[in-house]
Order: C-alpha cells, then structure tokens, then sequence
C-alpha cells in the first residue's frame, strides 16, 4: 500500500482520471462533518456497533466497475481507519491501493482536538458539508 500525504493525494487524483477517492468514514461524518469533493462514499465500518462490513471490498469494486487495477485513495477521519480497509482491498484483489495520511480531520492536538494539526481540510483542499 502506498502512502500519500493530503497534498499529494490530491494532485494525484488530479493527475489520473482513473483514480477514485473512497472516503471510508462512517455516513454521519461523511455527510455532517464535510468531506473531499468528488468522494465516494464506502463506510468500512458503521455504529452504533461499528462492525467491519464484510461487503466493503466488493462495494468499493463495484465504484470501480471491477476494475481492480484502478487506484483507489482511501481516506478517513485521521488516516488509520482507511489503511485497515486499505489491506482489505488489498487482500480482495485491489492493485493499486493508497491511504491518504492525516485523512480527513487530521490527528488530535494537545487539547484533543483534530483539525488544527493536518488533514485534507486543514491543508485548505477542496471539501463539502452537507
């Protein structure tokens, strides 16, 4: 798996129109804390029980019409959740598999707070909320 910071992921997927971005946060961040433009939505796993949905790879093969050499960028809240789902993929097939560091909201601060250290917002990328 391959490892891009929130910058590089973004040029990326501007560089290659095949590439998708699978967001792979649960539906209420993805949809109320705001999410990268163009993402898909594929959570790998949802409350209140937050089991690992065991249909995730075969989702996220249907984004990609089955194309399992289409790189897939996988981004979540701090960039942990999405390597988990990231060797998922892997382990499906998926050949070009790449987690997006810091994710989304980026690491806790010392006031246990994300957003003010890193993350796809934090570095002023394009981004929605609902």
């Amino acid at each position: 798996m391959q490892h891009l910071d929130p910058r590089s992921a973004y040029e990326f997927l501007q560089q290659d129109a095949q590439a998708v971005l699978i967001d792979c946060r649960a539906e209420t961040e993805f949809l109320y804390v705001g999410f990268p433009v163009g993402a898909e939505h594929v959570a790998w796993q949802e409350g209140p029980d937050w089991e690992i949905d065991p249909q995730f790879a075969a989702k996220v093969a249907r984004v990609v019409k089955g194309d399992l050499a289409r790189p897939v960028l996988l981004i979540c809240r701090s960039g942990n959740r999405s390597v988990d789902a990231g060797q998922a993929l892997e382990a499906a097939g998926f050949t070009q598999v790449i987690n997006v560091l810091e994710g989304f909201e980026g690491p806790l601060d010392e006031n246990y707070h994300r957003g003010t250290l890193g993350g796809w917002r934090f570095r002023g990328l394009p981004w929605y909320q609902t």
